[in-house]
């Protein structure tokens, strides 16, 4: 018998809910008919997902990741140049030879040297053994003795520089020939056949520049970027450059380095931003002009509302004013609108199931709201959470009984106003907590905006990601489908007040203007 009064007031209360539900969404449809009569001087956004993309530009030159100052270690005349500038040659390729006569002369007088002084080693050998055996023989005396020792000591000291002056000699002969230090193109041709150079050894002039080689299978954009964007630079983020030369062909990089040193160009303060690019085809070359764009965050159908809704702490007061709101109004709702991270999205706590009292209270309280509706007086929020909580609780106890038909209890269409595509509900019939979109500390902020809910326009805080100057993404504070308000801005409501302050001074008569100007 228990039993079968439980269902009956289950489906009771199954049904008071469904009536709630029917009424409130009647009641909410006349609720946005008049709030799309009241504001319709304003413009008012839905807040939908879309696409948003934030990148910054910027304009930079190409140049080579590696590049070689050729010169020689030789002096003297060049009489090959074998290469000229947009040459590819591979490391160790003859480039230049200088004149060798001086040198090989050099190396023959070297060679000479050596043999003389190898000849003077071999006398001081011989001599130096005999004076050891007459000096065992006490036949000279220490002083000769000591001698020898040192002329042929000296000897051999001779022998070893003149083996270092051959060696020398043939090192500078070999330098005569100049030979590509590594793999790549040559980009530039300082010298002709037969110019006279000097060379950097010893030289403080820092000697002759010979050519100059580059490794273009690998090149690098050098760009400036203002200072207001060098935060959203980072190692490894892509970017994408285009050339003139090849207008419809971007290439793809990533930004390998940020300088930390700042430039000023035209009184603004710029960093220079290195971007790595392949270049094995050998398209780009050094010295052309480059827009790079790079991609600093990109969201797929994420939540967004135009940058114009936003409001600060600072200029929300402006936006009220025109909608007749005081301070202590605007106040109070902020009071009711937690800032998003720090509301409880559990459920709607302190209704009569969560505190655990009996189904017969429960039972009670349905009764007074709807002897309270059927006089025309409309539900508070806690009625309305305490009905959608017992009503599934209700579907949980009933079973297949009266839940069945609408999984979940769930309405096809939300009776608080949002799309019914937002997703599941929680307890309370509260949305699930939305997650935070993975945003850097850079971007996004906390912002106000009004929003019209139950029919009425109300200032509830957001939180905001990033943003492509047009529309910011919202990570917190609204839901799909609402509208949003997009009201004048302070300076525009204080330019108003000032010229109707004017204009009602000027006028003799209340809504007349004296001495009218087009």
């Amino acid at each position: 018998m228990a039993t079968r009064i439980l269902l009956v007031i289950s489906v009771g209360l199954l049904a008071s809910c469904d009536y709630l539900e029917s009424y409130l969404a009647d009641d909410k449809v006349v609720s946005q008919e008049n709030a799309n009569l009241r504001y319709s001087d304003y413009q008012q956004v839905v807040v939908e997902a879309r696409n948003i993309r934030v990148a910054v530009e910027a304009a930079g030159e190409v140049e080579p990741v590696t590049t070689v100052e050729v010169k020689s270690k030789a002096s003297g005349e060049i009489l090959e140049l074998a290469v000229d500038t947009g040459d590819v040659v591979e490391s160790g390729t003859l480039l230049a030879q200088i004149d060798q006569r001086v040198l090989k002369n050099t190396l023959k007088q070297a060679e000479a040297s050596l043999t003389v002084a190898k000849a003077r080693l071999a006398n001081s050998s011989s001599q130096l053994e005999r004076i050891n055996s007459l000096y065992v023989n006490k036949s000279v005396s220490k002083a000769d003795w000591e001698k020898s020792s040192l002329d042929h000591a000296t000897a051999q000291s001779e022998v070893v520089q003149r083996e270092i002056a051959v060696e020398n000699a043939v090192i500078q002969l070999g330098d005569c020939d100049v030979n590509a230090p590594i793999t790549g193109t040559i980009i530039e041709r300082a010298v002709e056949q037969g110019t006279v150079i000097s060379s950097p050894m010893g030289n403080s002039s820092g000697g002759t520049l010979l050519l100059k080689m580059a490794d273009l299978s690998r090149v690098q954009v050098r760009m400036l970027v203002n200072e207001i964007d060098i935060g959203k630079m980072k190692p490894g983020v892509s970017a994408t450059v285009n050339v003139a030369a090849y207008a419809n062909r971007p290439f793809q990089g990533e930004v390998i380095k940020v300088e930390p040193q700042a430039t000023t160009v035209q009184n603004v303060t710029m960093f220079p931003v290195l971007i790595d690019l392949e270049n094995r085809e050998g398209l780009l070359r050094p010295g052309m002009n480059a827009d790079v764009d790079v991609v600093v965050a990109n969201r797929n159908q994420v939540l967004a509302i135009p940058n114009a809704a936003l409001r600060t702490q600072g200029d929300v007061y402006s936006g009220a004013s025109v909608l007749g709101y005081t301070m202590e109004d605007v106040d109070k709702m902020l009071a009711a609108s937690p800032k998003p991270g720090k509301r409880d999205v559990a459920g709607g706590g302190g209704s009569a199931a969560s505190t655990g009292e009996s189904d017969l209270s429960d039972e009670e309280r349905l009764k007074a709201i709807m002897t309270k509706m059927r006089s025309g007086t409309r539900p508070n929020e806690e009625d309305v959470a305490f009905m959608r909580k017992n009503r599934e609780l209700m579907q949980k106890i009933a079973g297949s009984g009266a839940g069945r038909g609408r999984p979940g209890g769930s309405s096809p269409s939300a009776s608080d106003g949002r799309p019914a595509n937002v997703g599941p509900r929680g307890p309370g019939g509260q949305l699930p907590k939305r997650a935070v979109s993975s945003v850097d500390q850079q971007f996004g902020g906390d912002y106000i905006v009004f929003v019209i809910r139950n029919g009425e326009a109300v200032a509830v805080h957001v939180q905001t990601g990033i943003t492509d100057m047009d529309y910011s993404e919202v990570v917190a504070g609204l839901n799909q489908g609402e509208k949003v308000l997009i009201l004048p801005s302070q300076s525009l409501v204080q330019s108003n007040e000032t010229w109707q302050n004017r204009a009602s001074r000027m006028s003799p008569i209340p809504g007349m203007g004296r001495g009218r100007r087009s």
